[in-house]
């Protein structure tokens, strides 16, 4: 059995804004630093066998602040765990009580879909009984957990900065 840890990247100065991020690289805040300096605290004393995380800046900041104290365990960059693609919104401030009205290039439910299906294929051939460490994005993490449980996204709650999860595929 593999056993992901799955990690939300710590607060960025985008989150804090609510500005919609897609695939800008983002910079963490002092407070995403030091969430993702608590977090190592939690998997410390895990022997991972590798970490999977997200190319984007955020993600690859906060998996070397997890593994600071796990100098051993490799890194392995994907844009499977990118987040979603906001298209021509990328950037917008949302106003969480009048939403945004989505266009067309947004990356769909589908697609995203799709792309966290095949982030667990590609670990289920690569990773069989490993302990994978996955940095990556609130969305896309959101996405991946309900692919994992056969549910809807919006059955699944949303993963706070830095929050850590675990998943037995």
């Amino acid at each position: 059995m593999t056993t992901l840890y799955i990690v939300r990247h710590g607060e960025t100065e985008e989150n804090v804004k609510h500005i919609l991020q897609g695939h800008m690289p983002g910079m963490l805040t002092q407070k995403g630093i030091d969430q993702a300096k608590e977090a190592v605290e939690q998997i410390c004393s895990i022997a991972f066998d590798v970490c999977l995380c997200s190319d984007l800046q955020r993600c690859v900041d906060t998996s070397k602040i997890l593994l600071e104290k796990l100098p051993d365990v490799p890194v392995v960059y994907t844009k499977l765990l990118r987040e979603r693609d906001w298209g021509s919104i990328t950037g917008v401030v949302v106003d969480k009580e009048k939403g945004i009205e989505m266009p067309d290039d947004v990356e769909s439910l589908p697609a995203i879909r799709s792309r966290a299906k095949s982030f667990l294929e590609f670990v289920k051939s690569r990773y069989d009984n490993k302990n994978v460490l996955v940095v990556s994005h609130g969305f896309m993490l959101r996405i991946l957990q309900a692919v994992y449980h056969n549910v809807n996204h919006k059955e699944i709650t949303s993963m706070t900065n830095a929050e850590i999860r675990i998943l037995k595929i």
